[in-house]
């Protein structure tokens, strides 16, 4: 599920007790052009894409310990924050970080990044 790319970085990595995935945009999947220019079902794209990425592991979403998404425009906060929350159960998140980054791979609007703790 982890997308191919050519550029010199993983996509994801590994230890002996974290997940690293690098940031994946809904540009990054067949099926998430067709959501390009909708913040929030970029995001509902891509946390279903690392969400599969993350069941290859054996882990789930409660397995994310910090996030870091980036918008094309921090007036995409809300729509974002409405998707995400939905890949959570109950009040317990991960720690996160929201910037604007003006310029994402493939003219997204969303980039997320996490981190997951490996199970024993």
């Amino acid at each position: 599920m982890v997308p191919v790319s050519g550029a010199p970085f993983s996509q994801m990595v590994t230890d002996d007790r974290y997940a690293y995935l690098a940031g994946l945009v809904a540009a990054d999947f067949p099926a998430g052009q067709a959501v390009m220019g909708h913040p929030g079902e970029e995001t509902t794209a891509v946390m279903q894409a690392i969400s599969k990425i993350l069941n290859e592991l054996g882990l789930n979403c409660s397995d994310i310990v910090r996030v870091d998404v980036h918008l094309s425009d921090l007036d995409y906060f809300d729509q974002m924050d409405e998707a995400y929350r939905s890949f959570f159960e109950g009040e317990e998140f991960p720690a996160r970080t929201t910037t604007e980054s003006p310029r994402l791979f493939g003219g997204a609007s969303v980039e997320i990044t996490v981190q997951a703790r490996l199970r024993d």
